[in-house]
């Protein structure tokens, strides 16, 4: 009887697990089948099964090995240290602000956020190219110019990516502040408490469940950054700014490989998954 019961009360939810079964599930199960075998998208009739062999290609492919270092110095600098770092200070100071900074504040922000990710791409390359704005403004400063997407190309990315995704760092962390009752903040003010005291041992820990989630969040969103990087660099110069799903594609389609290109794709996943547990674990965590 309490399994019917059980059934009748999980029954609402069965649309749902369908759509997640045919369009979520599905999708992976069939990109893992591909990823052991040798599909080609030219040249070939038949594709044939070749177990692990795409895996230890990867492994031993100095290419993928720089994509998956390029991923993490580009995850680490513009989410991890980026985003969540001046997102969380944008909310700080903007709870401080008068109304109508906040709303401009906000305004600039958001609309970054909201932006294409291609419209973004051309304009941080129009800011950072040779001819483009940043060279422009050291000029008049009386600085040395240089070409930033040739010298400097991961960190070019990785400065447009926190340009465009800090805005959603901000309205998490703003939400996140709301919720620190005033009173507890008052009380470490009369104490004495100054304002890095209060930050590091009241408003992170108070916070610690959104800084875990938005950084999840993110780090997820960041690794999977494709329009942004190849609008800018397309990977170049030569492979110093060729991330995971750069590499991932240009594998797959540009090289024809989609065995080959869906197993780096699922060793993505992987990553992502670690990254996913490493956060979850640290938010069962108790201060």
């Amino acid at each position: 009887m309490r399994r019917v019961h059980r059934a009748v009360r999980a029954l609402p939810l069965a649309p749902a697990l369908v759509l997640l079964l045919l369009f979520l599930a599905g999708p992976v199960a069939y990109c893992v089948g591909i990823a052991f075998t040798d599909l080609q998208l030219t040249g070939q009739a038949h594709s044939s099964f070749v177990g692990f062999a795409n895996f230890r290609r990867a492994f031993r492919d100095e290419a993928f090995v720089n994509a998956v270092w390029l991923t993490l110095v580009f995850t680490v600098l513009s989410s991890l240290v980026g985003q969540n770092t001046l997102g969380l200070a944008l909310a700080a100071l903007m709870k401080r602000a008068s109304k109508p900074v906040r709303t401009l504040t906000g305004g600039v922000v958001v609309t970054a956020w909201v932006l294409p990710e291609v419209v973004a791409g051309f304009l941080l390359y129009a800011f950072f190219r040779r001819e483009g704005t940043l060279n422009a403004i050291l000029d008049q400063l009386h600085l040395p110019r240089q070409n930033w997407l040739y010298t400097l190309p991961i960190l070019a990315v990785s400065f447009a990516n926190v340009w465009r995704g800090t805005a959603f760092s901000m309205l998490v962390y703003s939400a996140a502040l709301d919720e620190i009752p005033a009173e507890i903040t008052e009380a470490a003010e009369v104490d004495g408490a100054g304002g890095w005291r209060r930050l590091w041992h009241i408003t992170l820990p108070m916070i610690r469940r959104s800084i875990g989630t938005n950084l999840m969040l993110n780090t997820l969103q960041t690794l999977s950054v494709f329009g942004l990087i190849w609008v800018m660099t397309r990977g170049g110069p030569g492979d110093r700014s060729q991330t995971l799903p750069l590499f991932m594609y240009e594998q797959a389609f540009q090289n024809s490989m989609i065995g080959y290109g869906t197993a780096v794709a699922l060793l993505l996943l992987v990553v992502g998954s670690l990254f996913s547990v490493v956060y979850l674990r640290l938010l069962r965590t108790e201060v």
